[in-house]
């Protein structure tokens, strides 16, 4: 187990009703908040009206910004940072999914950065602080309501990069499953495609002895491949809905992180997918992780047996350890699938040839060693390698 220091400051409010204490939460660090959101589903579930509603009952002044796509653009997010310097906002609320709290994260570091944004995306400059986010959260996946954080694309550039700062953890998250009930089956099952790769990055690593973030790991995963299903066939389930919005703070809060090396190769491996294709990052996870396993797991072997036994209840073969592992792989891409996801490219659409496999191979975003990756540290054929396992079946 590595040295490791934990913080997470976001204070959670879980629960039936909790959106109506989102203004008595604001007042507590502006008198006036940029209201941010998406499209659509706020608005025809209510749900921003009571929002409003709630601010306006605490005396909260707020200006609008909606419009965040998935895949959160730049643009937008340059627009959200002149709003709140011309109406002198002094925090953000984010009303959505992980893209609306990522575009909040961006606007909240920009306004206290002299320059573009992008530059700390794109890893020229360092973060200088950040004014204060709060979540009313819509759907469980990215886990952003207690990250610290925070992705975003380039529509200009065809890029999509990520930025870490301990200024934008959210200084609260409302969690009310009962929004969740009016989302888009896809977009749940995304979403709890999302909440597993949150959790599998970390459980994959080459720190040994840390039983603790291991067995927290194995419940979480198994928690979702227990819930999703029925949270899928019984929207309106609560306690359904309960334990993956639960499942998807407890992935990504750094908390199985601790002590450990995470590994991050298939996150950056898919958001070139979604960043060219504009595809929805959970789909894209369903297609990579997969692949991504198959092509190290022999490297790799102990590991890929332990998560084949303990997290699907594989039965170990002692005369063929390689075929336990693999088990383990199949069964994953299986549960994807009866949730309704892509595993391979030409599912969902894309037809790749191998030019450009190679040009999306060779943008991937590489981590400070210059490789994709931790757990197994991949080079450009090697990424490359996994787009192809990722195009065709075997």
């Amino acid at each position: 187990m590595k040295n490791f220091e934990f913080r997470n400051p976001t204070k959670i409010i879980f629960g039936k009703g909790t959106e109506k204490e989102v203004g008595k939460e604001c007042a507590r660090y502006a008198k006036k908040v940029l209201l941010h959101y998406g499209a659509g589903s706020v608005i025809r579930s209510g749900l921003l009206d009571k929002v409003k509603k709630s601010l306006e009952e605490a005396q909260v002044e707020y200006v609008e910004l909606g419009g965040v796509k998935p895949n959160p653009r730049i643009s937008l997010v340059r627009e959200a940072i002149e709003l709140c310097k011309k109406e002198e906002v002094g925090f953000i609320l984010a009303v959505g999914g992980g893209s609306v709290i990522d575009s909040a994260k961006a606007a909240a570091m920009g306004i206290k950065y002299d320059g573009d944004v992008w530059d700390l995306y794109a890893k020229k400059a360092e973060p200088v602080g950040a004014v204060g986010v709060g979540v009313v959260l819509t759907i469980p996946a990215a886990g952003s309501e207690s990250s610290n954080s925070s992705v975003l694309s380039n529509e200009e550039e065809g890029l999509k990069r990520s930025c870490d700062s301990d200024d934008i953890y959210p200084k609260f998250s409302i969690l009310n499953p009962e929004i969740t009930y009016t989302m888009p089956r896809y977009q749940i099952a995304c979403g709890c495609v999302d909440i597993m790769a949150h959790i599998m990055e970390r459980y994959f690593t080459q720190t040994p002895n840390n039983g603790v973030s291991d067995r927290m790991a194995e419940a979480l995963l198994k928690n979702m491949i227990h819930f999703a299903p029925k949270a899928l066939a019984e929207p309106e389930n609560y306690d359904y809905r309960a334990e993956i919005m639960w499942n998807g703070t407890l992935a990504h809060n750094n908390l199985i992180n601790c002590g450990r090396q995470a590994d991050w190769a298939s996150h950056p491996i898919e958001h070139e997918l979604s960043a060219e294709y504009d595809m929805a990052h959970g789909g894209g996870l369903a297609i990579i992780y997969p692949a991504f396993m198959k092509y190290v797991y022999r490297q790799r072997l102990p590991q890929f047996i332990r998560f084949a036994t303990e997290v699907w209840g594989v039965e170990y073969d002692r005369d063929d350890a390689e075929a336990t592992a693999y088990e383990g792989i199949v069964r994953l891409e299986a549960f994807f699938r009866s949730l309704g996801l892509p595993t391979r490219l030409e599912d969902a659409g894309i037809e790749a040839d191998d030019a450009k496999l190679h040009f999306l191979a060779k943008r991937c975003d590489r981590n400070e060693l210059g490789k994709v990756g931790h757990f197994v540290e991949l080079e450009t054929e090697d990424v490359e390698a996994i787009y192809h396992l990722a195009k065709k079946e075997g």
